[in-house]
């Protein structure tokens, strides 16, 4: 099949048959945990095109994975004796039907209590999935604490409308961005009632001008109450993360939010260990602070996949109230690696998982409590 393509498109005609039929080879072979069934089963290549520095391939994929398909492309220029570069689109699609405009996937990030790092994670998952090839929003659903706002370095701006009935959200290095906190004086949120900020929410999701984005990352409030459960059915949610600490009380709220999602029919793609761990500057020693083992155990229990672990780390910290994400101030660094690893793994999970096309993906109910 590949070798038909390759032959009917002309920009590999510059490209020998023998190493045609090599190239094609290893990908077709190509699995891992991001690709389960085969990286060719579910992208289509496009071509090839040899220049004087290196062989193109040009792919169309699913999901964002930026950083795997640069680590294949070097393990192909080993294997074929040649610089090989991929050159990708990435093609995301509903996993759910749902009727909100501009955007194609919402997936939530939750905590069952606070100070566990929610919105940093939250934040930095966004730009990650940006970081690894797609179009993202955030949308800070914490009516009574936003604080989106500060995290992205956008304190005190607030937003226009160009037809006077949608709000055009703000951008962060790529990012767009919705809060409350762009609208209202933070004091003036943390004193409305439940229903007031639950139509607040409704609004901020609605009304704003949500454009071509692959995902929206919603930062949930903090715990399993009436409010989380009336946004979580408000929400055509794809799927929600769950983030906690090795702590036992924070392990305890994390299982009441996987509780909370399954009963508005959310599946859970898995359980962000925060602060998991800390490194010392000094002597390079990684003390346990907060406990060992607790997202495994949950993980274990609960059949969800521990999608990472990440360290307590005082430049996330120092980053976020700066409105830096530590992506963009250490792209090297072993903290956003962790991220954009977590980010594409998440990516991966929900395509291959509960893709809408798939026979095991169940329609998702929302039912009233």
């Amino acid at each position: 099949m590949f070798s038909k393509l390759f032959k009917n498109d002309k920009s590999n005609q510059n490209l020998p048959d023998d190493f045609q039929q090599t190239l094609s080879q290893h990908l077709t072979e190509y699995r891992s945990v991001t690709f389960p069934d085969g990286l060719m089963n579910i992208s289509t290549l496009q071509g090839m095109k040899l220049t004087t520095e290196f062989v193109y391939i040009n792919l169309e994929v699913p999901f964002p994975c930026k950083t795997e398909l640069e680590q294949l492309a070097d393990e192909l220029t080993i294997k074929i004796g040649q610089p090989i570069k991929f050159t990708v689109k990435v093609n995301v699609t509903p996993v759910r039907k749902h009727n909100l405009s501009g955007i194609q996937n919402i997936i939530a990030v939750a905590s069952g209590k606070g100070g566990v790092g929610k919105s940093t994670t939250a934040v930095n998952l966004a730009y990650a999935l940006i970081d690894e090839g797609a179009k993202v929003g955030i949308l800070d659903a914490d009516i009574y604490g936003p604080s989106i706002p500060l995290m992205l370095g956008l304190k005190g701006v607030k937003p226009t409308s160009t037809d006077g009935k949608l709000i055009t959200p703000l951008k962060s290095n790529g990012l767009s961005a919705m809060s409350i906190g762009f609208l209202v004086e933070e004091k003036d949120a943390t004193i409305w009632r439940g229903p007031m900020a639950s139509r607040a929410f409704d609004q901020l999701l609605n009304e704003t001008a949500w454009h071509d984005l692959d995902y929206l990352i919603v930062d949930m409030p903090p715990g399993t109450g009436d409010i989380q459960l009336t946004l979580g059915q408000k929400m055509p949610v794809a799927a929600s993360i769950i983030v906690t600490t090795p702590q036992d009380i924070a392990l305890a709220d994390a299982v009441k939010g996987i509780s909370m999602f399954e009963q508005v029919n959310v599946p859970v793609l898995g359980i962000i260990e925060n602060m998991s761990y800390h490194l010392c500057d000094n002597c390079g020693h990684q003390s346990s602070l907060f406990g060992v083992g607790g997202g495994d155990k949950i993980s274990a229990d609960f059949k969800v996949d521990l999608l990472g672990k990440l360290p307590l780390d005082i430049g996330i910290r120092e980053s976020a109230d700066k409105g830096i994400s530590p992506l963009f101030s250490n792209t090297t660094s072993e903290v956003s690696k962790q991220y954009r690893k977590i980010a594409s793994t998440a990516a991966a999970k929900l395509f291959n998982e509960y893709d809408a096309r798939s026979p095991q993906t169940a329609e998702i109910l929302f039912k009233e409590i």
